[in-house]
């Protein structure tokens, strides 16, 4: 059993080492003239935004940072998974 719980553990994270690798990328590429067809930009998105999707819909709620220009959701949802990755 004590196997099994290292392994789980092991493999959340992996998992949110990826995911926040997948989000630094995303933001970098935000920076750059990457066309949104790149499959690199493609990918970054197809797996960060379900991750985003729901923190952007709760502040868009809220109206919470409408007229930014930072993309807080986007902030918020890294900020989250770094701080589970601090307890995992």
């Amino acid at each position: 059993m004590h196997i099994f719980v290292a392994l789980l553990i092991g493999t959340v994270r992996a998992l949110l080492t990826f995911l926040r690798l997948c989000f630094l990328v995303r933001a970098v590429l935000s920076f750059l003239p990457v066309d949104e067809q790149n499959p690199i930009a493609r990918f970054t998105a197809l797996v960060t935004e379900p991750v985003i999707a729901p923190i952007r819909a709760l502040f868009d709620r809220l109206g919470w940072f409408q007229s930014s220009v930072l993309d807080a959701p986007f902030f918020a949802a890294f900020m989250v998974i770094s701080a589970i990755s601090l307890f995992v």
